[in-house]
């Protein structure tokens, strides 16, 4: 076993799943196979996770125990569906606000972030299955327990959450710098979802090209970018005043 979120081995992986405990990842050890690994493969895909495949070297890195090929991390906090969550929130009359984080993998980022969502009234956070930040103890203390206030869900691809919030009838906003239109110009009083990108990247251009608005930040100063915990906040705020 392990610490108290890092579990290794083939039967303990299988039992917490079969126990009910939310995991956030599960690694797998490529080209190995067996009874119990496939077992444990069919298990997690009757529970809707989806493991990533890794060399033996990546498993190595995690732990020094006997894995058996396979790593996983539990989470903290359990994880919503994203169509019940918006639908929940016009049910009660309100008009949602989801926030999505495309390839944001910095835990203090991640924290930081739910922290700002939860004092703007943000009713979902949306994350990746994979490349992103873990959904851990860490990133539960830095967000100073918002993560355990605020709808998390998780898709297997953003363009996933994209569809569900279109279907739906949100506006995809992206912050973004590669756009000319002030934030303040963006459709943050309706229904809507914040897509914002990885630290180095940004918005993957594929979601860019779905979003139905781009939000620049204004900047006046000679640095003309911002860490991307704050200027998620920045756009956050932006909408809590258009919505006042």
């Amino acid at each position: 076993m392990a610490n108290d979120q890092l579990i290794y081995g083939l039967r303990p992986i299988l039992q917490a799943v079969q126990d009910g405990q939310t995991l956030d990842k599960v690694f797998l050890q490529k080209g190995i196979g067996g009874q119990l690994y496939t077992q444990l493969e069919g298990t997690l895909r009757d529970k809707g996770v989806e493991p990533k495949y890794v060399p033996v070297e990546k498993l190595n890195r995690l732990t020094r125990g006997n894995h058996q090929g396979a790593v996983a991390f539990l989470s903290p906090i359990d994880f919503y569906d994203l169509e019940e969550v918006i639908a929940k929130v016009m049910e009660e009359g309100r008009t949602p606000l989801v926030l999505a984080l495309d390839r944001i993998t910095d835990v203090r980022n991640f924290g930081a972030i739910a922290r700002s969502a939860d004092c703007t009234g943000v009713d979902a956070i949306v994350l990746p299955k994979n490349d992103s930040a873990p959904v851990s103890a860490d990133a539960v203390r830095t967000s100073t327990g918002a993560l355990l206030e605020i709808p998390v869900c998780k898709v297997n691809h953003m363009k996933d959450a994209v569809f569900v919030a279109q279907s739906l009838g949100l506006k995809i906003i992206a912050g973004t710098e590669k756009s000319e239109t002030p934030m303040y110009e963006a459709p943050f009083s309706e229904p809507c979802m914040l897509i914002m990108g990885n630290e180095e990247t940004g918005v993957h251009k594929s979601l860019l090209q779905m979003a139905d608005a781009k939000a620049l930040i204004p900047m006046k100063g000679q640095i003309n970018s911002l860490n991307v915990s704050v200027a998620t906040g920045v756009l956050l705020y932006e909408a809590v005043r258009q919505r006042s």
